[in-house]
């Protein structure tokens, strides 16, 4: 079996950013199936040039298959205002067609969301090279957008959502990453939906490990670290979590830090500074290869998003990561992800936008370092029963396999 991806935000292991569809393709390959992906040379965390920006396909060998990266001209705007965003989004829509023209021999095409333009790639190619178009879900784009603010253009608006209604009714299959996104998508359309959720590699990670590396490398030692990490954006209201440190600053034993990069970033760099928090710390991001360092360092990590009803359906990468490490969770998103973690009992929930709740968790973890560490141990352990890589991604496989031996 051949398996086109159409995939813009696409990140391999050795880059930063979620590395979900990576380590599916990986699996898939190493089940004897070929994949190749069509992604973008710009990182869709940075908005810079990735390492591998001027290698136009890429090959790994797999035991059994082979996994194949093809670059796709990008417009590198992603991070200067929406308008630039959208520029670089359509760029690749089109670059991406024409170079999925010429791929040849494919049994089934898979589109992915956000963006959402490139699904009308997919779409497109899948009608053309007369095989199964799988569409997937990985965030309610329009819906986020327009509730956050950036998408407020009423032509713009109402032609995504005309957009999104025609992939959710014109795929073969649609997949969800959470089951928050279920009833939306079904009340616009879609014929058949299936859950494949997030979840990590629990190899990846080493809960027993104390992180030296990563401690020392930073000046560490001794302090009691949480750590935010991912995107740094406008939906993740890191702002609460720089009140929180505000409300930290008399313990200088807690040291709040930031991994990662976005649109956001340097403002919040310049309004640590202002709020004199020198118990912030800011960092580059990681590859996904090196981030089991990063997580070993850390006693507790943040996963925060702004308090919007929408975002009550999503199951952010980065919890599953943190449980994965075996690390205990300050969760400042209502809705799914709380469910999960409040069911392996992983971490302590706070209202979104609450910056006391979330300074107050710090300090209840930090305070009890059992506690904290039976708390971290738990969610590994949940996340192996029930949101494995491997076990989600063999889940996958039979839904590809049924999908091309159906069409």
């Amino acid at each position: 079996m051949h398996i086109l991806l159409i995939h813009q935000a696409f990140a391999a292991i050795d880059e930063p950013g979620g590395t979900r569809h990576h380590e599916f393709a990986r699996y898939l390959a190493g089940k004897g199936h070929r994949v190749t992906v069509i992604a973008s040379p710009v990182s869709y965390l940075t908005g810079d040039n990735t390492s591998h920006a001027n290698v136009s396909q890429s090959s790994q060998l797999v035991s059994g298959g082979d996994v194949t990266i093809l670059r796709a001209y990008t417009y590198q705007g992603l991070h200067k205002s929406f308008f630039h965003r959208v520029l670089a989004f359509f760029s690749f829509m089109v670059s991406s067609f024409f170079i999925g023209l010429r791929v040849r021999h494919v049994d089934l095409i898979w589109g992915t969301s956000p963006p959402i333009f490139q699904g009308w790639t997919a779409w497109m190619l899948a009608r053309l090279k007369r095989v199964p178009f799988l569409f997937e879900v990985r965030d309610l784009w329009p819906e986020f957008a327009i509730a956050i603010g950036v998408l407020r253009n009423p032509t713009l608006i109402n032609m995504t959502l005309w957009l999104e209604r025609f992939l959710y009714r014109h795929a073969d299959k649609v997949i969800v990453n959470s089951p928050g996104f279920i009833d939306h998508v079904a009340g616009r359309g879609a014929r058949s939906v299936e859950l494949i959720p997030n979840g990590a590699d629990p190899e990846m990670f080493d809960p027993a490990d104390g992180g030296d590396l990563f401690r020392e490398a930073h000046h560490f030692q001794g302090k009691f670290v949480a750590l935010y990490a991912g995107a740094h954006g406008m939906s993740n209201d890191l702002d609460v979590v720089l009140e929180a440190a505000k409300m930290l600053i008399a313990k200088p034993e807690i040291q709040i830090v930031f991994l990662g990069d976005g649109k956001e970033k340097a403002r919040l760099q310049a309004q640590a500074n202002e709020m004199g928090l020198e118990n912030v710390t800011f960092l580059p991001p990681v590859a996904k290869s090196g981030m089991a360092g990063v997580l070993a360092g850390t006693d507790t990590c943040i996963a925060i998003l702004k308090p919007l009803d929408a975002y009550k359906t999503t199951y952010p990468n980065k919890v599953f990561d943190y449980m994965a490490a075996g690390r205990p969770v300050v969760l400042a998103i209502d809705g799914v992800i709380r469910e999960v973690v409040e069911a392996a009992g992983c971490g302590i929930y706070c209202p979104p936008g609450d910056a006391r709740a979330v300074a107050q968790a710090i300090k209840t973890l930090a305070g009890d370092p059992v506690r904290s560490r039976e708390m971290g141990l738990a969610g590994c352990r949940y996340l192996k029963e029930n949101f494995s890589r491997a076990a989600i991604a063999g889940k996958l496989l039979e839904l590809l396999e049924g999908m091309v031996k159906s069409y």
